[in-house]
């Protein structure tokens, strides 16, 4: 075949079609042709010669730089510029990372929701939309001050309170103080008035936001609201933060290498402990308060229930998972620390080789592939690695998530056929028991290449057992079992009360009925079709009968 030839100016792109149209113009010989051929060759010698910096190399300069003599900065000047402009980068990163994680809580909806039945889904996702309005305001008036209300430093490399949140309370042991809470910041007033403050809150409130979120999977679909509202101010107010202090706000467990000799002392890079173990501890409690659903064990074996949208789920797992950049790699506090590149990467990894493995678990164990487990594998490698993320390498972080996928399936197994627990969505499972598993793992694995000074530790990288120090994973355990302890007995304690005062669950008539027909006003699907069908009831009484009309004469 030939190859077909154009002329000049008639090509098929678009600098040809336009080279053509003027060609012609000119050729017509007109006024009016010609005037159009001169318009156009002086528009685009205007857009080349009196552009303004296209490129942007002009743009900025030493002219920028604030000085009582502009354009003539001193070296101090200079230096001032340059630490305000890395912590601005700081702030804009930490804010950012902040909003993708807040958005994990649409995720966390969705995944809860679909893993549950119709006729419940309004009621699920009404406690994942309140969650995170009443968490914010436990948080904002006690919470905060409690957590990280002791930590206050001048600001370093990466973003921290500011020096006014330094009141660490604890017991004075040996000339240290070992701190159990802070008592700076409630209310974001006084010290706490300060745009550093108001950037940690923001990013330590959406990490809160999430662990409280963890339990309403397990409880669901039996869970009164209104003994959910006062669980939510509580955990946010106090159960949370106390451990939050005690691992990230200058508490006793992030000064065990310090003042013990344990490694770095208690380390949890972004949360497997923090978040994800205190979510799963509190899920464990709670579901062991409210028993299980109706039907969900009959003579002692555990029946399946289906969640009614498995697409739903499989939606708010990706939607976790690009959060999950923002809740890791965020972690750093600073955008000017390079290694957020290693901790992205690892937490994608792990949660590759978690959804993988979990896939494959459960093809071998039951001769096809469960969806929802490879769903739950996924988070539980995400889980597993937000410790960890900055300390390992990328085949070990594909190690880590690995080992997660399979051990959320054991684990979701075990808890409900052997423990009888009844968890709707294996919240236990993928954040208890994964994230316990992310703070033993960072305890082996950690290779010393991050972490110099950490927690006031020594001036190497975080290492652990099979690199040579076993102290760290001492640390580690510590810091599961104060969790366990605190969590563990505090929310306990908290669900028995409300179980013996509110009541923590609705009544039977109304779970068989399902919870949407009374918890909301509304059920989520009123349609045709649907598993629940019925008018929406606006009067919380019922109406009282007309009075009967006197009968009519002939």
């Amino acid at each position: 075949m030939g190859t077909r030839m154009q002329s000049p100016g008639t090509g098929i792109t678009g600098t040809g079609r336009i080279g053509g149209f003027l060609q012609r113009a000119w050729q017509r010989r007109s006024t009016l042709g010609r005037a159009v051929v001169v318009a156009a060759v002086l528009s685009t010698l205007a857009g080349i010669l009196l552009a303004a910096d296209p490129n942007g190399g002009a743009t900025g300069g030493i002219q920028n730089v604030p000085a009582q003599a502009p354009g003539n900065p001193t070296l101090q000047e200079i230096g001032a510029a340059v630490g305000q402009t890395r912590v601005a980068l700081n702030f804009v990163w930490t804010l950012m990372a902040g909003f993708l994680v807040m958005f994990m809580q649409a995720g966390f909806a969705l995944a809860e929701t679909g893993f549950t039945r119709a006729k419940n889904a309004a009621h699920t996702m009404m406690m994942n939309f309140m969650v995170y309005a009443l968490g914010i305001l436990g948080f904002w008036a006690v919470g905060f001050a409690l957590q990280m209300g002791g930590s206050g430093a001048a600001m370093g490399a990466a973003l921290s309170a500011p020096e006014g949140m330094a009141r660490l309370v604890g017991p004075t042991i040996g000339g240290n103080v070992w701190g159990l809470f802070g008592a700076k910041g409630f209310f974001l007033t006084g010290a706490a008035y300060d745009v550093a403050a108001f950037a940690i809150f923001l990013f330590q409130m959406v990490f809160m936001d999430t662990a409280l979120t963890i339990p309403t999977g397990a409880m669901a679909e039996r869970w009164k609201l209104s003994a959910f509202i006062v669980y939510a101010l509580v955990a946010s107010g106090l159960i949370y933060p106390v451990f939050g202090n005690w691992a990230w706000g200058g508490g006793w467990l992030s000064t065990l290498g310090k003042y013990a000799g344990l490694g770095h002392g208690y380390v949890d890079f972004a949360g497997s402990g923090v978040v994800h173990l205190t979510g799963g501890v509190m899920a464990l409690t709670g579901a062991v308060v409210l028993g299980p659903r109706i039907g969900k064990f009959l003579n002692g074996k555990a029946q399946a229930i289906p969640g009614h949208n498995i697409p739903m789920a499989v939606l708010g797992c990706f939607i976790l998972a690009f959060g999950w950049f923002g809740f890791n790699a965020g972690s750093t506090l600073a955008g000017t620390d390079l290694r957020i590149s290693v901790v992205a990467t690892n937490t994608m990894l792990a949660s590759a080789s978690g959804a993988l493995l979990a896939y494959l678990y459960t093809w071998a164990k039951f001769a096809r592939p469960d969806l929802s487990m490879a769903v739950n594998g996924m988070l539980a490698g995400l889980v597993a690695i937000t410790a960890p993320c900055a300390f390992v390498s990328a085949p070990v972080a594909v190690l880590i998530g690995a080992l997660a996928g399979v051990l959320v399936v054991v684990a979701a197994l075990f808890i409900e056929n052997t423990l009888k627990i009844d968890d709707p969505v294996g919240a236990i499972a993928v954040h208890g028991v994964n994230g316990a598993w992310g703070l033993i793992a960072l305890g082996l694995f950690a290779d010393g290449t991050y972490g110099q000074g950490l927690n006031g530790g020594p001036a190497s990288g975080v290492t652990g057992l099979l690199h040579g120090n076993p102290k760290q994973l001492l640390a580690q355990l510590i810091g599961i079992g104060a969790n366990v302890l605190w969590v563990g007995g505090a929310s306990f304690v908290l669900f028995k009360v409300l179980d013996k005062t509110l009541g923590m669950r609705v009544r039977p008539e109304q779970e068989v009925q399902g919870l949407d027909l009374h918890e909301v006003s509304a059920p989520a699907y009123p349609g045709d079709g649907s598993a629940v069908n019925t008018p929406v009831i606006v009067s919380p009484k019922p109406l009282k009968p007309s009075p009967a009309r006197p009968a009519a004469h002939a």
